[in-house]
């Protein structure tokens, strides 16, 4: 990043006190594997994972959400066991939902980091204080965000979001400190 986008960038990045995201072509690669008897099988990648589990144990008042078009038990389990604060499928209207998670929580748009990569994730994306998406997002959504990952989605994207939140807020080190001798 160039030094004067890169202050920019850690600017809203530290502003942040909700990291919400869509779900499949971000935590997924976006592809859904339906089996013989209809139960889909998605796949989560372990870098993602890692990354929610320091954001939640070194910075907690960070809420979580995840807003997803689409109904899956999968979807559910696998934010219940990362501990998202909130998770909104079958959602046709992002930006409504993550209002109402706001004003539950007494924040505001400019308080909201939000990963997307498809045009049903634009009225959110063009409304919260930091925008991301993954490297491989359609176009229009790409020409509408603050920062693009350097990694596709279900590949590491929102892991490196969380990192950058986390660095902004000063918090990175502490979660590194887990892990050294």
């Amino acid at each position: 990043m160039m030094s004067d986008k890169r202050n920019i960038i850690m600017k809203k990045a530290k502003n942040i006190k909700l990291l919400a995201c869509d779900v499949d072509g971000v935590l997924t690669r976006g592809e859904i594997i339906i089996l013989d008897r209809g139960s889909e099988l998605k796949i989560w990648n372990v870098k993602d994972g890692m990354g929610y589990n320091e954001l939640l144990k070194t910075v907690p008042k960070i809420k979580t959400a995840w807003i997803t078009g689409r109904q899956s038990n999968q979807v559910e389990k696998r934010a219940k066991d990362m501990g998202i604060d909130y998770l909104i499928q079958n959602c046709v209207n992002k930006k409504k939902a993550l209002e109402k998670i706001l004003k539950k929580n007494n924040l505001s748009m400019t308080e909201t980091a939000y990963m997307g990569d498809d045009v049903v994730d634009l009225s959110v994306l063009k409304a919260v204080g930091f925008s991301t998406c993954p490297i491989d997002a359609c176009e229009d959504v790409k020409k509408n965000v603050d920062y693009i990952s350097s990694f596709e989605g279900g590949k590491g994207a929102m892991r490196e979001i969380i990192e950058i939140v986390m660095r902004a807020k000063g918090e990175w080190q502490k979660a590194l400190s887990r892990y050294t001798c």
